[in-house]
């Protein structure tokens, strides 16, 4: 995979790189112990995750295998987390990418660094290696990005469809408690207090922010590198996976990007490939080498005369929440878009999906508020159980659903399957929610891929209008990119929904929608296997060894429904506790759990409530520190609530505490 023999390496626990401002950033250095006197190419991961503690695990794997084969690694902790210094206004803001340019720069200045710098991340990460590449720093020669967008609106964990996701205040209660522990007073030192306190102080509610901007304006423009695709001259490896929330990025970096760019998508959920368990895992470390190779050290090692698309064509199976092998095969594209893929037209006709039009009927659909309890995790990966979408049966029995007949022969398609409805809403603001799924011989419905449209932008999300009552609208509209074998015997289901909970926030009214039969259709990418797929393979990771951690509390995870007889409300509650573990490096105690609970009652859609609660533990010997975090959010016809609360203890004592009340006009969602 890759032609660099293994060097010894060195590690530097912390430095300190100044930025303009006088603001310091605590970075951990890996590095050849010959790099001084032999530069080396270096790779930075930039992320607000602690390298102290949160992302040390998976960095001590990752970091010291690139820097045995000649690189010099640089975990960076972003400005005002962990270590380092500063406040963090948001994610991906401007300060954030100027602040990346700066460590790139700094990077490539160093005694033990060639000048060619890549960056490598997942998520966040991900996120800003793609938009640091935009800014075009001169030492950044290549990224491999993991689990990421291009567009911030359409394809994030705020919106999906112009419809708002539950994980919007989810993740704003994650990053709350993740920004608003300590620094580390080893690290640090006697300032640790200091730095914390003001950083409690002026914490954001990150939440509040993202709700400010409920329709594509500028404040998401910024970030997306779908804005201008030329100004990425860096090369891109872009990964992603299959059970993960952010598929649809990869084909469109293949299909708009100038610079070289390869894409993979495999099984995994939202982890890096060689720690997946949604596997088969694979060797994404050595992949990643191939590409550093290339790129920084400038080795014609084939990184480029692999397909320009490789994906895992996932096979069918029974619907599972949890799976540790995905069976499928590994199909390659030589280009994308692919010649060759066949828009496949099935007709939604009156409870059928069949190859030709059948007479036009008006179809009806009002799903209780509760439609959606089998949706899964909005991103498998982040939970300490991977939760994956159940059997759909419980949904499809909500939903307006269209079936084929059973296949004849196997269907694999490959793609966004496209959706035209012609539609009516009895109401000014309506959501549709489209499921395709896989019907099994036994009846189990496993979802295939999904998409919601807010109807207000049936024209775009930037230019909402709401609808009229009793007009008809012809809308078009992608689901998410799948790979996808239909197997003989299995019938293909398309589900419509009025609502989707507990992934979407619900219209503010219970919504009818009429759809005309006969006149709508699916357009199915239909992909027939090629002889390029059996050169497309991926080793499994190699074992080595596993960072050293005291456990002091394992991992647990739970899910419960709850029916309130007394007026129907239906109760969804989450608990993942992230165990608790000590770094025998130096002695740093981390724990933390996370209850998240979603309220709502079946034909009312402004019962709806969510809420998360994080706490957070740190200490070594004498000192000890917590954080507990609770958000809620709830909304009428016309506004979302917000609550949100912070308090910090050191030992049992209340140090700080902070609160939030917001109240932001829904305007359309």
């Amino acid at each position: 995979m890759h032609a660099t023999t293994k060097v010894d390496i060195r590690t530097i626990e912390n430095t300190w790189i100044t930025l303009h401002d006088g603001c310091r950033l605590a970075a951990r250095i890996w590095l050849p112990i010959t790099a001084e006197q032999t530069p080396v190419p270096a790779i930075l991961e930039y992320l607000p995750y602690r390298k102290r503690d949160g992302t040390a695990v998976r960095d001590e794997i990752t970091h010291p295998t690139f820097a045995a084969r000649g690189y010099a690694c640089v975990r960076v902790d972003i400005r005002g987390n962990g270590d380092s210094e500063g406040l963090m206004e948001d994610e991906y803001s401007a300060q954030e990418l100027a602040d990346g340019t700066e460590v790139i720069d700094w990077i490539a200045r160093q005694p033990w660094c060639s000048g060619a710098v890549g960056m490598i991340g997942i998520s966040w990460g991900g996120f800003n290696a793609l938009q640091i590449a935009a800014l075009d720093p001169a030492p950044l020669k290549a990224i491999v990005t993991v689990c990421s967008t291009d567009d911030r609106y359409a394809d994030d964990i705020h919106y999906m469809g112009g419809c708002l996701l539950n994980d919007n205040l989810g993740w704003s209660q994650q990053m709350l408690g993740y920004s608003s522990r300590p620094p580390d007073p080893q690290v640090v030192g006697e300032r640790w207090r200091e730095m914390w306190l003001e950083q409690l102080q002026r914490m954001p509610l990150l939440a509040a922010n993202w709700l400010r901007h409920l329709h594509r304006d500028a404040y998401w423009a910024h970030g997306s590198v779908c804005e201008d695709y030329s100004a990425i001259r860096a090369a891109v490896l872009a990964v992603g996976g299959c059970a993960d929330a952010y598929t649809n990025a990869v084909p469109r970096l293949l299909a708009n990007l100038e610079s070289p760019c390869r894409g993979i998508v495999g099984p995994w959920e939202h982890k890096y490939p060689n720690l997946a368990h949604n596997g088969p895992a694979s060797d994404f470390l050595g992949e990643a080498l191939r590409w550093w190779d290339r790129w920084l050290k400038n080795l014609d090692n084939g990184a480029m005369e692999v397909p320009a698309y490789r994906v895992f064509m996932a096979d069918a199976m029974p619907p599972c929440e949890a799976y540790t092998t995905r069976q499928g095969r590994w199909i390659g594209e030589p280009f994308w878009p692919a010649d060759g893929i066949e828009q496949r037209v099935l007709h939604l006709n009156a409870g059928e999906l069949g190859p030709r039009a059948g007479a036009t009927r008006t179809l009806e659909i009002c799903s209780p508020q509760d439609t959606g309890v089998a949706c899964g995790s909005f991103c498998p990966g982040m939970r300490v159980g991977a939760e994956m979408p159940g059997d759909q049966r419980v949904d499809d029995g909500r939903s307006l659903c269209f079936d084929s007949e059973p296949l004849a022969e196997r269907l694999e398609i490959l793609g966004g399957p496209e959706l035209e409805l012609e539609i009516a809403s009895d109401r000014p603001v309506a959501l549709v929610a489209a499921r395709l799924c896989d019907v099994q011989p036994d009846g189990a419905s496993a979802r295939v891929t999904w998409r919601p449209l807010n109807l207000c932008h049936r024209d775009g999300p930037a230019r909402p209008e709401p609808l009229v009552p009793g007009n008809w609208y012809r809308v078009r509209f992608a689901l998410n990119d799948v790979a996808y074998a239909f197997p003989p015997g299995h019938r293909i289901r398309l589900a419509l929904s009025t609502t989707y909970w507990p992934m979407l926030w619900p219209s503010p009214q219970p919504v009818t929608l009429r759809v005309r039969a006969g006149r709508s259709r699916l357009n199915l990418p239909v992909r027939a296997p090629r002889a390029l797929d059996e050169s497309v393979e991926f080793a499994p990771p190699p074992e080595g060894p596993t960072p050293a951690r005291e456990q002091l509390r394992s991992p647990a995870s739970e899910r419960r429904e709850i029916n309130d007889a007394a007026d129907g409300t239906r109760i969804i509650e989450t608990f993942d506790d992230f165990g608790a573990t000590r770094d025998p490096a130096h002695g740093l105690e981390t724990g933390s759990h996370v209850r998240q609970t979603f309220r709502i009652r079946p034909h009312d859609p402004l019962s709806a409530e969510a809420r998360a609660a994080w706490t957070h533990t740190l200490g070594r010997d004498a000192w000890q520190v917590r954080t507990e975090t609770r958000g809620r959010m709830w909304s009428d016809a016309t506004h979302f609530h917000l609550e949100a609360r912070l308090e910090a203890y050191e030992g049992e004592r209340l140090t700080s505490e902070k609160d939030w009340n917001e109240a932001i006009p829904r305007d359309g969602i």
